[in-house]
Protein backbone atom coordinates (compact mmCIF):
# COMPACT_ATOMS: atom_id res chain seq x y z
CA UNK A 1 0.00 0.00 0.00
CA UNK A 2 1.66 3.57 -0.90
CA UNK A 3 2.21 6.15 1.37
CA UNK A 4 0.62 9.21 2.39
CA UNK A 5 2.81 12.35 3.01
CA UNK A 6 1.38 15.42 5.24
CA UNK A 7 2.69 18.96 4.53
CA UNK A 8 2.55 21.65 7.01
CA UNK A 9 3.44 24.47 4.93
CA UNK A 10 5.18 28.12 5.82
CA UNK A 11 6.67 30.55 4.03
CA UNK A 12 10.43 30.03 5.75
CA UNK A 13 9.53 25.95 6.46
CA UNK A 14 8.30 23.39 5.64
CA UNK A 15 6.93 20.44 8.14
CA UNK A 16 6.89 16.73 6.23
CA UNK A 17 5.19 13.73 7.95
CA UNK A 18 4.83 10.53 6.32
CA UNK A 19 2.23 6.99 6.82
CA UNK A 20 3.62 3.87 7.36
CA UNK A 21 3.19 1.89 4.56
CA UNK A 22 -0.17 -0.17 6.10
CA UNK A 23 -1.33 4.00 6.14
CA UNK A 24 -1.73 3.43 10.22
CA UNK A 25 0.81 5.66 11.79
CA UNK A 26 2.46 9.10 10.51
CA UNK A 27 5.54 9.56 11.88
CA UNK A 28 7.62 12.39 11.35
CA UNK A 29 9.95 13.18 7.99
CA UNK A 30 11.50 15.77 7.78
CA UNK A 31 11.80 19.77 7.82
CA UNK A 32 13.38 21.41 5.17
CA UNK A 33 13.27 25.17 3.31
CA UNK A 34 10.13 26.30 1.59
CA UNK A 35 12.30 26.73 -1.74
CA UNK A 36 13.49 22.96 -1.62
CA UNK A 37 10.37 21.62 -0.78
CA UNK A 38 9.53 20.23 -4.03
CA UNK A 39 12.28 19.15 -5.14
CA UNK A 40 12.39 17.25 -2.42
CA UNK A 41 9.60 15.57 -2.81
CA UNK A 42 10.13 14.38 -6.31
CA UNK A 43 13.66 13.04 -4.66
CA UNK A 44 11.58 11.34 -1.86
CA UNK A 45 9.15 10.03 -4.95
CA UNK A 46 11.77 8.24 -6.62
CA UNK A 47 12.36 5.85 -4.01
CA UNK A 48 8.71 5.75 -1.96
CA UNK A 49 5.55 5.08 -3.21
CA UNK A 50 3.44 8.08 -2.58
CA UNK A 51 -0.69 8.15 -2.85
CA UNK A 52 -1.69 11.42 -2.25
CA UNK A 53 -0.86 14.59 -0.24
CA UNK A 54 -2.10 16.05 2.76
CA UNK A 55 -1.83 19.71 3.16
CA UNK A 56 -3.22 21.92 6.36
CA UNK A 57 -5.34 24.42 5.31
CA UNK A 58 -5.30 27.44 8.01
CA UNK A 59 -8.00 29.31 8.93
CA UNK A 60 -8.97 31.02 11.73
CA UNK A 61 -11.37 30.26 15.13
CA UNK A 62 -14.15 30.53 12.37
CA UNK A 63 -13.35 28.22 9.56
CA UNK A 64 -12.15 31.83 7.35
CA UNK A 65 -8.68 32.38 5.35
CA UNK A 66 -6.19 34.08 7.09
CA UNK A 67 -3.10 36.02 6.05
CA UNK A 68 -0.97 32.33 5.11
CA UNK A 69 -4.22 30.90 2.98
CA UNK A 70 -3.06 32.15 -0.27
CA UNK A 71 0.52 31.26 0.21
CA UNK A 72 -0.90 28.08 0.85
CA UNK A 73 -3.04 28.19 -2.18
CA UNK A 74 -0.24 28.91 -4.60
CA UNK A 75 1.93 25.73 -2.84
CA UNK A 76 -0.84 23.43 -3.62
CA UNK A 77 -0.99 24.99 -7.11
CA UNK A 78 2.81 24.35 -7.01
CA UNK A 79 2.38 20.74 -6.31
CA UNK A 80 -0.81 19.90 -8.96
CA UNK A 81 1.47 21.41 -11.53
CA UNK A 82 4.53 18.68 -10.43
CA UNK A 83 2.97 16.09 -9.48
CA UNK A 84 -0.70 15.85 -11.37
CA UNK A 85 -0.99 12.35 -11.00
CA UNK A 86 -1.41 12.40 -7.24
CA UNK A 87 -4.41 13.83 -5.39
CA UNK A 88 -3.95 16.60 -2.95
CA UNK A 89 -6.43 17.12 0.43
CA UNK A 90 -6.52 20.14 2.22
CA UNK A 91 -7.08 19.23 6.28
CA UNK A 92 -7.53 21.46 8.59
CA UNK A 93 -4.24 22.57 10.88
CA UNK A 94 -5.69 25.00 13.60
CA UNK A 95 -3.86 24.36 16.78
CA UNK A 96 -1.60 21.92 15.78
CA UNK A 97 1.48 24.15 16.45
CA UNK A 98 0.00 24.52 20.03
CA UNK A 99 -0.81 20.49 19.92
CA UNK A 100 2.69 19.83 18.54
CA UNK A 101 4.60 21.79 21.20
CA UNK A 102 2.12 20.34 24.04
CA UNK A 103 3.28 16.95 22.79
CA UNK A 104 6.36 17.99 23.24
CA UNK A 105 6.53 18.49 26.13
CA UNK A 106 4.35 15.71 27.30
CA UNK A 107 7.43 13.78 25.98
CA UNK A 108 10.02 14.89 27.78
CA UNK A 109 11.38 16.83 24.83
CA UNK A 110 14.47 19.23 26.19
CA UNK A 111 13.36 22.99 25.75
CA UNK A 112 16.30 23.96 23.89
CA UNK A 113 14.58 21.23 21.23
CA UNK A 114 11.41 22.64 21.61
CA UNK A 115 13.31 26.25 20.80
CA UNK A 116 13.88 24.73 17.58
CA UNK A 117 10.84 25.54 15.29
CA UNK A 118 11.85 22.81 12.65
CA UNK A 119 10.89 20.18 15.14
CA UNK A 120 7.51 22.30 15.88
CA UNK A 121 6.50 22.19 12.42
CA UNK A 122 7.82 18.64 11.95
CA UNK A 123 5.38 17.48 14.54
CA UNK A 124 2.60 19.69 13.36
CA UNK A 125 2.95 18.03 9.95
CA UNK A 126 2.69 14.83 12.11
CA UNK A 127 -0.60 15.87 14.01
CA UNK A 128 -2.41 16.97 10.57
CA UNK A 129 -1.66 13.34 8.86
CA UNK A 130 -3.17 11.47 12.10
CA UNK A 131 -6.22 13.59 12.13
CA UNK A 132 -6.32 13.25 8.38
CA UNK A 133 -6.10 9.34 8.61
CA UNK A 134 -8.14 9.06 11.70
CA UNK A 135 -11.14 11.26 9.84
CA UNK A 136 -10.50 9.28 6.65
CA UNK A 137 -10.71 5.44 8.22
CA UNK A 138 -12.37 3.10 5.96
Amino acid sequence: MPRIIAIDYGSKRVGLAVTDPLQIIATALDTIHAKDVIDYLKKYLQNEDVEAFVVGKPSDMLGKPTDATPLVEAFVNLLKKNFPEKPIHLHDERFTSKMALAAMIAGGTKKKDRQNKGNIDKVSAVIILQSYLEQNKQ
